[in-house]
């Protein structure tokens, strides 16, 4: 019972989350036409008021992010298209991530290579975890198949560790750049602020919720290699 308790807990606090921030955005998707601009088009404006017309709005299935590679806001269709507090708030987050470039901000410098390095890491991983039965077979060496799995396990977790250590800059973004510039400009409907807030909380837990769903990735694993 006490090892089954602990597991709702656990599967709580990993999936908790990524299931608060689902809400949060799905609850102010709606009225879809709220606001008489886009999230492109809110986006476009609050660039070009930073002096960042260099900067590029784009649409894309990959999820709502700012590219510091490419220089491109990217917002998803219902984002991109959509009129919503949802549409404008989270728009504004990815501007407030184009800002901190702009200001040489350096977590998002950090974030940036570690998210470059983390993608290879975790197929690395995975290769890893998939070889390491066979290498125990093959050697009746425990000790191989031991390195193998921790280096497995730690490579399939960098995602998570990364995006948990750059939550700072997360909440940086909705709180120190994106939330004033709503604030500056009056673009939100009178008694939009606190659930704009709450919009703004959600976005900087995005990236940190969909990795500790990784985790549960990493449970399977080692459920698999205990077999």
């Amino acid at each position: 019972m006490f090892y089954l308790i602990l597991i709702v807990l656990l599967l709580g606090l990993i999936a908790g989350p990524s299931y608060w921030v689902k809400r949060t955005m799905a609850k102010y998707s709606h009225p879809d036409d709220r606001y008489p601009y886009t999230g492109a088009e809110l986006a476009r404006s609050l660039l070009d008021e930073a002096a960042l017309q260099a900067v590029r709005v784009e649409v894309t299935e990959l999820g709502d992010h700012y590219d510091p590679i490419e220089k491109a806001v990217r917002l998803t269709p219902d984002k991109y298209h959509g009129r919503s507090l949802t549409a404008i708030t989270v728009a504004a987050h990815e501007v407030g991530h184009a800002i901190q470039d702009r200001d040489g901000y350096p977590p998002l410098a950090l974030r940036t290579r570690l998210v470059q390095w983390a993608a290879p890491a975790e197929k690395l991983g995975a290769s890893i975890l998939m070889l390491a039965p066979v290498i125990l077979m093959a050697t009746r060496a425990p000790v191989a198949s031991l390195l193998f799995m921790a280096g497995g396990l730690l490579t399939l977790g960098t995602s998570t560790l990364a995006h948990l250590l750059t939550l700072p800059m997360e909440l940086n973004a909705s709180f120190a750049r994106a939330l004033p510039l709503l604030e500056q400009k009056r673009y939100l409907i009178r008694g939009d602020m606190p659930h704009a807030r709450r919009l703004l909380t959600a976005a900087a837990w995005t990236y940190v919720s969909a990795s500790l769903m990784t985790l549960l990735n990493v449970a399977r694993w080692l459920t698999i290699l205990r077999r």
